[in-house]
Parts: structure tokens; sequence; C-alpha cells
């Protein structure tokens, strides 16, 4: 890859998996019982990816850089996401590399998710390569990347990049030590509701290091700023699927904030485009 094929491009770090996404259940498996899903897709998934996907679609230059799942599963998913018009040169496809799968069961406006991870979330020969790359801004699609790879905040911060961090629900990573010292380094952090309640944020927004942006679903989403909160609501939308929703959201503030657009604006065009994600199956448009 050369300097040019990614000046000034948007960097979405994080791992892609397979996502096998079971739609139009009523409820939830149970222990011991069958339950039939209506619908069943294979995706490309991962927050680096999704939020990647639809930064591409709103025009911008991106590029991926991730582990890729191998065998049967990277190459149900490789079509689609050399569609997408993300640049996925500093995510070289390993077919010996093990899956990366996670199987996402939709019920009404909710899901579940079961997950297999491999290896390192990002390749670490392509490091030297994202160093290099000149990119303006770093957005890293789940906290367990940056706890494994702290390093990927060094690299950008000494290469001028803004960093965007999201959360991605990880038990184990959020209950880690070193978890609020991380989240501190970068410029804007995007938990849920959920995410952001755990961590602390919403009982006192007072500890919140950075920007924080709380997502809030159908309600919408918050922006805790040092001047105050500010909340915009979703409007109403037909639910088909909910996967990437959150990663959708990313795309859409990222795209307004990095243009220099008010927090008002970022989170409207957040919500814009998490409406059109839950409309479809899978995140990626």
């Amino acid at each position: 890859m050369t300097s040019k094929e990614t000046d000034g491009a948007i960097v979405c770090a994080g791992r892609v998996y397979c996502d096998l996404i079971f739609t139009g259940l009523t409820e939830l498996p149970r222990l011991g019982e069958e339950t039939y899903a209506k619908d069943l897709a294979v995706e490309p998934g991962g927050g680096g990816f999704i939020t990647a996907a639809n930064l591409s679609a709103l025009g911008h230059k991106t590029t991926l850089l991730a582990s890729m799942p191998g065998g049967p599963f990277g190459s149900a998913i490789l079509e689609k996401m050399q569609r997408s018009g993300v640049d996925l040169s500093l995510s070289p496809y390993d077919q010996a590399n093990g899956a990366q799968v996670t199987a996402v069961i939709g019920c009404l406006e909710d899901r579940a998710f079961l997950t297999k991870r491999n290896g390192t979330a990002v390749p670490r020969d392509m490091l030297d390569a994202f160093s290099a790359s000149k990119a303006r801004h770093l957005h890293i699609g789940e906290l367990a990347t940056l706890q494994e790879l702290p390093e990927l905040l060094e690299i950008a911060k000494a290469a001028g990049m803004t960093v965007s961090l999201d959360c991605s629900w990880d038990q184990n990573c959020l209950l880690n030590g070193d978890v609020q010292d991380l989240i501190a380094q970068v410029d804007l952090f995007l938990p849920n509701e959920m995410e952001a309640e755990h961590l602390g944020y919403l009982k006192d927004p007072a500890n919140c290091p950075t920007l924080t942006v709380v997502k809030k679903g159908k309600a919408g989403a918050t922006a805790i700023t040092p001047d105050g909160e500010i909340t915009v609501a979703a409007d109403p939308v037909p639910v088909v699927d909910t996967t990437g929703a959150g990663d959708a959201f990313n795309a859409g503030f990222l795209s307004s904030w990095l243009r220099g657009a008010d927090i008002e604006t970022c989170l409207h065009d957040g919500n814009k485009c998490g409406a059109a994600a839950v409309m479809r199956v899978g995140g990626a448009p």
C-alpha cells in the first residue's frame, strides 16, 4: 500500500467475524429446548468492519486493520467485504487462520451473541504499514482490541491521528483495572447504555474522561461533554435486525464529527445511520 492510497483515510481496527444471523424469533432459546428461526443470513461482522463499511457508503476513504476469519467462514464473507468499498490491504486474508464466528440470535428488538475469537485482533505484521499510512483518524471497534494492542494508541497519536473507541460488551475487559486509563487517552468514546452504566459514567458523568457518546437504541443517544449533556431522540423505524446498529451509528457520528459539525448534528446523523441499519439484516450496508 502506498501512502497516497491511505493519505487522509479513516482506519478502522478490530476483528472481523463471520456473523451467522438468526432472525424471526419471538423468544430466545432455552436450555433443553429447540427453537426455530425464520431466516438465517451469513454476513461480515465486527465493529471495525461495519463502521468502515458505513463510512465508505457515506463517501469516506476507509481502510480496515483486522484479523480475518480463515477457512470456510472467511470465504463465506470475503466477497461481500471486497464489494464494500473498504480498503482491505491492511487485513490480509489467511486461509489457515482459525475461525472467528458470531452466532447472532435476534429476538424482536434485542439479540444475544455467541462468539469464538481466534489469534490476535490485528495482524502485528501490519502495524508498520499502519504507522506509515498517513491516515487522519483511527477508530477502534472494540475495547478488547485496544487492551490487546495498546500500541495502536501510541502509533496513532505519534502520527497525529485522532482516535475513537467503541466498547463492544466484554465483561472481562470492563473488569480489567487498566480500562479507565485506556479510555482516557482516546478523543471520542462510544459505549452503549449498559456499558456506560457498568463503567459508572451514568451515575457520575463527571467521571467521563473524554467526549463520551452513549448509544441508547430506539431512545437515541446522549453526548456527555464538559459543558453538559446533549440528547437527540431517534425516529421510530420498523426493526428487522439490530446487529451492528451501534457500529453504523458510530459511522454517522464520526462522519459529521470529523467534518467539524456541532454535537447535536453528529448525534442526529448517528441516529440516522443506526436506524438504517436496523431495517436490514447485518450492520454493513
